[in-house]
């Protein structure tokens, strides 16, 4: 068989194409924060993960200016040989303070970070103990380490103590679990996580990719909970609320020396760019000045989750700014999608295998920086087209 027949097999994108309903890779003509403009069309944005608008932050843009303008556009290397700047440990050392631990080490994704933290400490004769709902680049972190990865039911605390009672007693054991929930928008019980990683000699690692700037006055998910020093390791990105590209591990100093030097995905790879390094240390600086920013988008998130649920829609578990719209089928979700997209609605639909079968929803997300208007507006087409496609 040729290797390449698989890709002349896949049609159900270039059908969905051909009907009008497919919604991935849309080229958008203007990105201004909390509308977007697609197909000459304004639309409110509420698929962005740009959670205190800070993109458009005059400080955040300045300083990625300025820092094209002192190093250039790329620093040509690996942080291991010559990629490493003033600026990348200035901004290192502000992350370890605002997320209370000794260290912090910077990687140029949010998924080359998690690649890089577990496989290079998960090795031969290790565990990783995952949630069936941490993200993507969790699990292959996990699979690119030589350990054994075991994974209990979402957020089920019974069923990860029975796993962590059946490992072998010899097996270094590191639990892995996402602070909030990329597409639930829910939060990991990390008040009852932690206990049982304590007992069972575990360590504890928080992918806050999506807590961190927005949970816990903006010191992530650890902090919402009052476990920052129970948490082993903070992880986040910079692409959601630090308003750049990027990410970080943050912990004890031992553990981020040892990631400096064994993180395959670090040490082989060029560093995040000085502009990137500038935004990502302006929009924290920006949020230490503004602490209501945190505070207004999770206002923001739970008026549109009660909003929501009042009108009929079942949002699952949210309590986040991410707000899931639970549909459960591919059809009506693309539909939904769709109707929403036509009526000035920008939201992401996700369908399986991202959720499981049954679980097709629309991912919402909302920002510091949406107006009480924009979000009445879209609690209104959202009653209209909910109506219209039956689902309320």
């Amino acid at each position: 068989m040729d290797i390449f027949e698989k890709c002349g097999q896949y049609t159900e994108a270039r059908e969905a194409m051909a009907h009008g309903i497919y919604p991935y890779f849309l080229p958008l003509a203007e990105n201004e924060g909390t509308e977007v403009v697609y197909q000459g069309k304004r639309l409110i944005m509420c698929g962005s993960n740009n959670y205190l608008g800070l993109t458009t932050h005059p400080k955040v843009r300045e300083a990625a200016i300025e820092a094209i303008k002192r190093f250039g556009t790329s620093c040509t290397g690996s942080r291991f040989l010559n990629g490493t700047l003033e600026l990348h440990e200035q901004l290192e050392h502000e992350l370890a303070e605002w997320t209370g631990k000794e260290a912090a080490l910077t990687f140029s994704t949010g998924m080359q970070t998690n690649m890089g933290v577990i496989s290079a400490l998960v090795g031969r004769g290790d565990v990783v103990v995952l949630d069936k709902d941490d993200h993507a680049s969790i699990v292959d972190g996990a699979r690119l380490g030589f350990g054994k990865i075991e994974r209990f039911q979402h957020n089920d605390l019974e069923h990860l103590e029975r796993v962590l009672q059946s490992l072998p007693d010899a097996a270094g054991r590191l639990i892995v679990v996402d602070g909030v929930f990329s597409m639930g928008g829910d939060l990991a019980r990390l008040d009852q996580i932690a206990p049982l990683a304590k007992r069972y000699g575990a360590r504890l690692m928080v992918d806050d990719a999506h807590g961190m700037g927005v949970m816990g006055g903006g010191r992530g998910t650890a902090a919402e909970f009052g476990l920052t020093n129970e948490v082993d390791l903070i992880m986040s990105t910079f692409s959601k609320a630090f308003a750049s590209l990027g990410g970080f591990i943050a912990g004890d100093e031992d553990v981020i020396h040892y990631i400096q030097h064994f993180a395959r995905a670090l040490i082989f790879s060029a560093s995040m760019p000085p502009s990137n390094a500038a935004a990502a240390l302006a929009a924290l600086r920006v949020l230490r000045e503004d602490p209501d920013l945190p505070a207004r988008v999770i206002r923001h998130g739970h008026k549109m989750c009660a909003g929501l649920r009042g009108l009929g829609f079942n949002v699952g578990e949210a309590c986040t700014p991410i707000v899931p719209v639970i549909i459960g089928d591919n059809d009506r979700t693309f539909l939904t999608w769709k109707l929403l997209m036509d009526n000035g609605v920008f939201v992401n639909p996700v369908i399986n295998p991202a959720v499981p079968a049954g679980c097709q929803l629309l991912r919402t997300s909302y920002m510091a920086s949406h107006t009480d208007a924009q979000l009445d507006q879209v609690l209104n087409v959202f009653e209209k087209v909910g109506k219209q496609v039956g689902l309320i």
